[in-house]
């Protein structure tokens, strides 16, 4: 399966959209694409995973950064419609304590209008 991204505005904020793997090969991709979100001032980030079915530890990584970088700018990241195999990885590595996991997008940034 080929590796893409999608960023749009979202309801609340902005909606970068992950089809793919991310592993070693694909991370950079991601982890440049939510660093320049963040740059650009987005206040509040929904990563959607829908598409994704595999998550490795370089992939954990770059969502943690981009998580830290938001929260240091006082804004907010989600991850949404996350796949059993890949909520298995955030909630091995505890992931999931931290950055909120939602069903949906509109969930996601339904809950961030709570937070921010």
């Amino acid at each position: 399966m080929d590796f893409t991204l999608s960023t749009r505005p979202g309801r609340i904020g902005t909606v970068v959209e992950v089809v793919g793997e991310v592993d070693m090969s694909t991370t950079p991709q991601l982890r440049d694409r939510l660093h320049e979100v963040a740059q650009g001032g987005a206040r509040v980030v929904v990563v959607d995973l829908t598409g994704v079915g595999f998550l490795d530890s370089s992939g954990v990584g770059a969502l943690v950064v981009a998580y830290k970088d938001l929260r240091e700018r006082g804004g907010w990241l989600g991850l949404a419609g996350v796949s059993r195999p890949v909520r298995s990885v955030l909630s091995i590595t505890s992931v999931d304590r931290v950055i909120g996991i939602f069903d949906t997008v509109r969930d996601a940034e339904e809950a961030s209008a709570a937070a921010t």
